[in-house]
């Protein structure tokens, strides 16, 4: 069983930087990959940005060249670098992982998930 915890949400004015954390535990270092997907009000889960187990990784159009998804060296903390902040990022941003070579860029792709941090972005 994966356990998943974010943290680092908050509120900021556009143009602004955060950077969300996950730590993973309870899990088996070997064919796990993440990702970052958030939720806005009345709209659908979608992915920002995953991390393949050999490192790859694949971001929304939304957010390329103004987020960065990484893990440390032990895997067991995924980071989400958001830069250059716009209203549109406001959401609740969720971390989740599977066991899976390559990284999925759908909801359904992943079984762990965790409980969310919610990032807002004023004008």
């Amino acid at each position: 069983q994966v356990q998943l915890v974010e943290s680092g949400g908050g509120s900021v004015q556009a143009g602004g930087s955060l950077r969300l954390s996950c730590s993973v535990s309870g899990y088996i270092p070997s064919g796990l990959s993440m990702a970052w997907f958030r939720q806005a009000p009345g709209k659908e889960r979608e992915v920002v940005a995953c991390i393949s187990y050999p490192g790859g990784t694949i971001y929304a159009d939304s957010v390329k060249g103004r987020f960065t998804i990484s893990q440390d060296n032990t895997k067991s903390t995924l980071y989400l670098q958001m830069n250059s902040l716009k209203p549109e990022d406001s959401a609740k941003y969720y971390c989740a992982a599977d066991y899976r070579w390559n990284c999925g860029t759908y909801r359904g792709a992943y079984d762990y998930w965790g409980q969310g941090t919610q990032v807002t972005v004023s004008s």
